[in-house]
């Protein structure tokens, strides 16, 4: 059987972010977080190799060194005491500075490849340990459901496996985008009042699909709309499209996601955004899974 891997990395949205003003001894904020997969993924190939080795496609102008994926196979070949001599190869889909997981989905796809490889679980504590390490949101995508997280939103609080896959849209405007310490810089400046968490979780336990877009709140969407005006523009055109059941800033931006009625308006809403405003988009659904590895 081939060693080399596939694994897909799915993105994320938060339909719950409620950011309180405290931070950890890591320098993380205390945060409540409802995150769902998305079916936007990026793509992991986990190749034999001599060395350790990091390339993306395409080419981003970031040291191997610093990457997510390179921190997460160098710390959990540490904590497992294995070799890492693999070359990854990341398929980037999912576009940087967006608010949608990009690097923490890679490091979780890297983590759950190297355990199928060196056949360790991934629930095992050593490997919850390094996710938590490398990202806040790294431990969700080990799971996939749809979470409660809470801690600095990287400790696993509940599940909700039976709420129903949503069409989903998500638009991003041009730019640079919005990175996640420039945004809880500014939300430190001017701190949003902490939604209550407890509506959702009800909302979900009961897989209501129209009570959950009731309840969709993020209170670091202000901030980021504060660095990328043009999230605002954004969030206003897709809140008076049909179909729209509700329309939020995904983490810290700067693309932004509405849940519709039906796929076919989310895949109409994303083509309009796309061919009439230039803007970048993705329609497709919530999912109920992480990372999915396969053999080559």
């Amino acid at each position: 059987m081939s060693r080399e891997l596939k694994v897909t990395a799915p993105a994320k949205v938060n339909l719950h972010l409620g950011v309180h003003p405290v931070a950890d001894e890591r320098g993380y904020h205390r945060v409540d977080s409802v995150m769902c997969a998305v079916d936007l993924h990026d793509e992991l190939i986990i190749s034999p190799s001599d060395r350790l080795s990091v390339e993306m496609e395409p080419p981003v102008d970031l040291p191997m060194e610093q990457n997510s994926v390179f921190r997460a196979a160098d710390a959990l070949s540490r904590a497992l005491g294995r070799d890492a001599r693999f070359a990854i190869r990341i398929v980037k889909r999912i576009p940087i500075c967006s608010g949608l997981g990009g690097p923490s989905t890679d490091a979780a796809a890297a983590i759950m490849g190297l355990c199928r490889l060196w056949h360790v679980p991934p629930t095992d504590e050593r490997v919850i340990e390094v996710a938590r390490a490398i990202g806040a949101d790294v431990p969700f995508f080990l799971y996939g459901l749809p979470s409660y997280l809470a801690g600095a939103g990287d400790i696993l609080a509940e599940s909700f496996p039976d709420v129903p896959r949503m069409p989903v849209v998500i638009v991003r405007p041009e730019g640079d985008g919005v990175s996640a310490g420039a945004a809880y810089k500014r939300f430190d400046a001017r701190p949003q009042p902490t939604p209550d968490i407890q509506p959702m979780l009800d909302a979900l336990r009961a897989g209501d699909c129209d009570e959950i877009c009731q309840r969709a709140v993020n209170n670091l969407g202000p901030a980021a709309r504060e660095l990328e005006p043009a999230i605002t523009e954004v969030l206003s055109w897709l809140s008076g499209q049909d179909g729209v059941r509700c329309s939020l800033v995904s983490g810290s931006g700067s693309a932004s996601f509405a849940i519709t009625e039906t796929a076919e308006q989310a895949a109409a809403i994303a083509r309009a955004a796309s061919d009439q405003l230039g803007w970048w988009s993705h329609a497709g659904s919530t999912e109920n899974s992480g990372p999915i590895v396969n053999f080559l």
